[in-house]
């Protein structure tokens, strides 16, 4: 049978939900049935749309996708300008303020507190300036991701970027591709380092050569979420960048054909790959979905990835000052935790016009790229106020951090994430010494085991759960180490469970005390990880209470919001009309 999902989708899905969504805009939040919620709420993420968590009734996250992380020339000042007018909370988060931006692992943009009434709005602005949210969520092709300074890089064999846009403006509101079982999430890279993080995405293309040609071979199947990550396998095909569109056609439509639409937790096509393997998955690709004759797998460049490889001396991320091949230079800022207040936004867009081509990129790393400054620019662009918040020379600890969104608006989330992230990054950046020669050091703190913040490729691995401590119910994390990307990725070992939340940075100052008195010379911190096995690893460092306090140990899923003077959620003022005014309580 199929799920309830997928019973509604039967009803209305994919491009035709917009005539709807229009409609509720402009009849306003009542017009949704109360006993329809569920549903329609379902099919709005087809376009863009999250309903906001309980007690934050009638308010929305917005996603807009840019596809490789591209925002091109004057977009960036648009999504300023959208977060500023549209994206003001009832109110402030006592970090970052009543408006502002959130740059996602994915490369797009989440803007939080959008009502309804304003949608039609938002989307004729954003259209009118080639910026898009369809099927930046919901169960289609999502935002394609990769190497987020394709064509702009010294270290690529081929620019993706080509492959990338022909992706995004074939398969974004294809009705062919547009009802899948579950979101597609894919990944196009060019360059010898990785960062594209194939193996994580259901899709992966990577830069191999074949008899003397560039193009890609093809990895299927990877994933974190559920606590069941995968790494995407070589199913042994290569595609010269002309022909990556007709293999993407065929994956995409082998994942409708015979993905699970019965049980929504098995419906990834990593689940598929477990239950087929790479033979027949190529092979029922070959059989039923292409109509050409696939190559086998070329040589890969897999053996120079250094993203996120664990290495002290690897390119880990693309922070900092970086020449292009055409003598101009990319600029890499740190986004502590991936927000960026509104005003900043502007100010950034500003910069990017006045000291390069006006062209931004998002990373997977929730930071942002000003691209093509020339030489002469580069000084007073680095001098800008801006970049004291935003730097291109973080402190690791600063330059490592990953959250989520959290329970500040998620409904998923167990934890608040992306203030405590910053707490932690601030206190340790204070307070703990990294050993000699580590200059890249990730701690990813995801609220929940969906693994929005990609906690299992981190050097420290956090992951949003509860506790008791003296009697009371906290707010709690389990802890993963070593995990990582590279040519040989590996997920985190998760050796601690349930650590009060205000204990974290105690156990993160003692496990590295550890491994600058134990490790051998040169080891790198990956390295000293994966030479322990399970014993050890959990013997490495104790938790404990240190000068670092914690403002939300309470359970903060109780609240309406977590940061609100009153935040039980009676104190809500949701739902809300167009003005964002309280709603007459149907008491």
């Amino acid at each position: 049978m199929p799920s309830k999902v997928e019973n509604w989708k039967s009803e209305v899905y994919g491009n035709e939900i917009r005539e709807h969504l229009m409609e509720f805009a402009e009849e306003g939040w009542d017009a949704i049935p109360e006993d329809e919620h569920d549903a329609w709420f379902e099919r709005f993420k087809w376009w863009g749309l999250y309903h906001q968590r309980s007690g934050q009734e009638s308010y929305f996250m917005m996603r807009i996708g840019t596809p490789n992380g591209v925002i091109e020339p004057g977009q960036l000042e648009v999504i300023g300008e959208v977060a500023k007018e549209y994206a003001t909370g009832p109110v402030d988060n006592p970090e970052f303020g009543d408006a502002y931006c959130d740059w996602t692992t994915r490369q797009s943009i989440q803007l939080h507190w959008i009502k309804l009434e304003d949608v039609p709005e938002i989307f004729e602005k954003l259209e009118s300036n080639g910026l898009s949210t369809q099927q930046a969520c919901g169960d289609s092709w999502r935002n394609i991701v990769g190497c987020p300074v394709a064509g702009k890089d010294k270290h690529e064999h081929i620019d993706a970027w080509p492959v990338a846009e022909d992706l995004h403006e074939e398969f974004k509101g294809n009705d062919d591709y547009a009802n899948l079982p579950r979101k597609w999430k894919v990944s196009v890279t060019g360059c010898d380092q990785g960062c594209g993080q194939g193996d994580i995405n259901d899709l992966a293309f990577e830069p191999a050569k074949k008899d003397g040609e560039l193009g890609f071979n093809v990895r299927v199947g990877g994933g974190l979420s559920r606590k069941e990550p995968r790494f995407a396998r070589d199913i042994d095909v290569w595609v010269p960048p002309e022909q990556a569109s007709d293999v993407a056609a065929g994956m995409s439509a082998l994942f409708r054909e015979y993905g699970d639409r019965e049980d929504r937790f098995n419906a990834r096509i990593k689940f598929l790959m477990d239950e087929w393997g790479p033979e027949k998955m190529r092979r029922v690709l070959q059989e039923e979905f292409v109509d050409f004759e696939l190559p086998t797998a070329g040589e890969d460049m897999r053996d120079q990835y250094t993203y996120n490889a664990g290495q002290n001396d690897g390119h880990g991320d693309h922070v900092g000052v970086h020449e292009q091949p055409d003598g101009n230079y990319y600029v890499g800022l740190d986004v502590l935790v991936g927000r960026m207040g509104a005003d900043d936004t502007l100010e950034l867009a500003e910069l990017a016009e006045e000291y390069g081509s006006g062209e931004v990129r998002l990373t997977q790393r929730q930071n942002v790229i000003v691209t093509d400054v020339p030489e002469e620019n580069l000084d007073a662009l680095l001098d800008e106020p801006l970049l004291e918040d935003y730097s291109p020379d973080p402190h690791p600890f600063m330059r490592g951090s990953i959250a989520c969104t959290g329970s500040e608006f998620c409904s998923l989330s167990i934890t608040e994430t992306k203030n405590r992230q910053v707490r932690y990054a601030r206190w340790l950046k204070d307070n703990v010494e990294l050993p000699d020669g580590v200059e890249d050091f990730h701690i990813h703190l995801s609220g929940c085991t969906a693994s929005c913040a990609q906690p299992q490729i981190a050097d420290v691995s956090l992951r949003g759960m509860k506790t008791r401590k003296d009697g009371e119910p906290v707010e709690a994390f389990d802890i993963g180490l070593g995990g990582g990307l590279g040519e040989d990725p590996h997920f985190a070992d998760w050796v601690e469970m349930r650590v009060a939340a205000d204990e974290v940075p105690g156990y993160i100052q003692n496990l590295l005390a550890t491994y600058e008195a134990e490790r051998e010379d040169g080891e790198t911190f990956r390295e000293f990880i994966a030479a322990r096995d399970e014993d050890e690893l959990q013997d490495l460092a104790e938790a404990e209470e240190t000068s670092y306090e914690d403002p939300y140990m309470h359970n903060t899923k109780m609240t309406w919001y977590p940061y609100a003077e009153d935040d039980d959620m009676n104190a809500s003022p949701a739902p809300t009309d167009g003005s964002g005014q309280p709603l007459p309580s149907d008491d």
